[in-house]
């Protein structure tokens, strides 16, 4: 199974397994939100984890494509993608720019 990785500007991480992905939309221009299954996992829009990802205007789709090739991709380096990593600069795509994680309530 592989995890998916991100890390914001603030050094906030969440890693979740691909098999708790439940969306990946684009909002508006240049935004990018990453939904998973959250931490309380009641079944309430509250138990939602969301990722927004800054990307290149009008490359949201490439980012979308990259985020489910990683999620269905086989198992390598232990399983973990690194999605976005503000800290160290490393995304899965060119057209990622930052991220910012919001955790369930």
């Amino acid at each position: 199974m592989n995890y998916l990785l991100f890390v914001d500007g603030a050094d906030d991480a969440a890693m979740y397994p691909a098999s708790q992905l439940l969306a990946v939309t684009c909002a508006a221009d240049a935004t990018v939100l990453v939904k998973f299954v959250g931490g309380t996992n009641d079944g309430s829009a509250a138990s939602i984890d969301t990722v927004t990802l800054t990307v290149t205007a009008d490359k949201e789709a490439d980012v979308m494509k990259a985020i489910a090739q990683a999620a269905n991709a086989p198992v390598i380096q232990g399983g973990v993608v690194t999605v976005a990593d503000d800290v160290n600069s490393v995304y899965i795509s060119s057209h990622i720019t930052a991220c910012a994680i919001t955790l369930d309530s």
